[in-house]
């Protein structure tokens, strides 16, 4: 019999929650389904867009992402001091355990940036063979640091030892290899002297909070002029009360951003309407190209995105996206584990993006080398369940593993193999699947596949049997395909 809890179900059990919007957002959107006249201006401008950029996006199944900036230099950690929060956000470090002046100390260290290990070009080819689609790149973060020769800001690269352009090189390098590049933008800045977390009130607030609009503007028109190759602008830090008050600002700028790049694709978090609704707005329409807000968690199940394209960012360690110098005492998803949240989230229309870290030299974790060998060893066999398959409506979870479709191929990826060998597969009478033959993905062995009669009254079921060979190892999950007659 199959245990029901086992420990990479625990894992997900922590990983898993349900999507729903918060507050206000709640109430606005229940009311707005019977009260049909509620004001929606500066709301959703794109709800649900078919172009060919989304219809790529939709594709992709697998992703990177890649956080890198000045905060790869300390790694968690300075001089005997360890910080425990989230290694990208070291530079909030504040209490007893920090350094002394540890703000003025971290807002000078991009003068030892020198990452001279750094190579485009082989983290592009390690990305390709590990499958992944697309990516995402920290721009910048919320440090404020700039990875590109940004004409707005000295706080960027160009000022560094290093003083090269690390965007322009990212990009030229995974396009190169047929992977889409998308730069994440983080709104929020914690070195720049005109932001402001709380609502702007008095004439000089305000004067100064536009001059931070104004300079994030021009730095993401920027980026879109200077780099047409990327695909879409991943947004970060914009819950901050000043930035959800300025919902009409950051309206016009995303009208003006789709006229001159219309092709180009937004998460969600960029905006919000006048009641503070972020993911959707108050008639319930969809904020953005896709839901981004699915990270280090996944969705319960497929009810929960609601039909949304969406994606999950998946961390290798419990929570730090930025490169960590000690990894003692963290627990690190396994290889298993990432093919696990892999299929979970293609099995629920979702793209999967996990994370990487690099050093401050330019080099990745070696533990990160060895998952991203092992991962692309799997995708090389298995990439044809994950890359442009959804979810298998007529099929619902099941003990074995996680379903996914592409027409009349059907693929279930097997995590918790039976002991009598048989995997019965369930199915709808009134959907009239019926499966013609299967198959080991991994080498097209033919599997012996029958209908059985389960003898239960009033059952609504049909059931297939599909016997595993005996000798059949795997130190992996492994994809039994199947085809379907409908």
């Amino acid at each position: 019999m199959i245990p029901k809890l086992t420990y990479n179900t625990l894992i997900l059990a922590m990983l898993a929650c349900c999507y729903a919007i918060q507050g206000h957002a709640q109430a606005t959107n229940s009311r707005s389904k019977s009260q049909k006249a509620v004001d929606v201006s500066c709301g959703a401008i794109v709800s649900h867009c078919s172009n060919s950029a989304m219809k790529a996006y939709r594709s992709y199944g697998l992703g990177q992402f890649i956080h890198w900036g000045i905060y790869s230099l300390p790694g968690n950690e300075w001089k005997g001091h360890r910080y425990n929060g989230a290694s990208e956000r070291i530079r909030t470090w504040n209490d007893a355990s920090a350094p002394n002046h540890w703000t003025m100390t971290y807002d000078n260290l991009y003068k030892q940036f020198d990452p001279l290990n750094f190579d485009a070009g082989q983290w592009a080819k390690q990305a390709k063979k590990m499958g992944a689609r697309y990516m995402i790149f920290t721009a910048k973060n919320q440090d404020g640091f700039a990875l590109w020769p940004t004409k707005f800001s000295a706080y960027q690269v160009m000022n560094t030892p290093f003083n090269r352009d690390i965007v322009g090189e990212i990009v030229n390098a995974y396009t190169a290899e047929g992977i889409d590049v998308f730069l994440s933008f983080s709104i929020r800045d914690w070195r720049n002297p005109n932001y402001m977390t709380k609502k702007p009130v008095t004439a000089a607030e305000k004067t100064k909070f536009n001059h931070f609009l104004a300079f994030t503007k021009n730095q993401i028109l920027e980026l879109l002029d200077s780099y047409p190759k990327i695909k879409g602008v991943w947004f970060d830090g914009t819950d901050d009360e000043s930035w959800m008050l300025a919902y009409q600002y950051f309206y016009q700028l995303e009208k003006d951003i789709r006229l001159k790049y219309p092709q180009i694709i937004i998460g969600l978090v960029f905006e919000n309407d006048k009641y503070r609704n972020q993911y959707t707005d108050v008639q319930a329409s969809l904020m953005g190209d896709y839901v981004q807000r699915w990270e280090r968690r996944l969705p319960y199940d497929i009810n929960c995105v609601k039909g949304k394209d969406w994606e999950a960012l998946i961390s290798i360690t419990p929570q730090d996206l930025g490169y960590v110098r000690n990894w003692s005492g963290k627990y690190i998803k396994t290889t298993n584990d990432i093919i696990r949240l892999l299929m979970r989230t293609v099995a629920m229309n979702g793209n999967f993006v996990l994370n990487f870290g690099p050093d401050g030299t330019g080099e990745m974790h070696p533990e990160e080398d060895k998952i991203a060998a092992e991962l692309a060893g799997w995708m090389t066999i298995n990439r044809e369940a994950v890359y442009g398959t959804k979810h298998a409506a007529d099929f619902g979870m099941n003990e074995y593993g996680y379903f996914t479709q592409k027409e009349k191929d059907l693929y279930l990826t097997i995590f918790n193999r039976p002991v009598d060998n048989i995997v019965r597969i369930s199915t709808p009478r009134i959907h009239k699947n019926i499966l013609l033959s299967a198959q080991l993905l991994s080498d097209s062995t033919p599997l012996k596949l029958k209908q059985v009669d389960m003898g239960v009254a009033l059952d609504k079921n049909m059931y297939y049997d599909i016997l595993l060979p005996v000798q059949q190892e795997s130190i992996r999950p492994f994809v039994i395909k199947i085809k379907l007659e409908n």
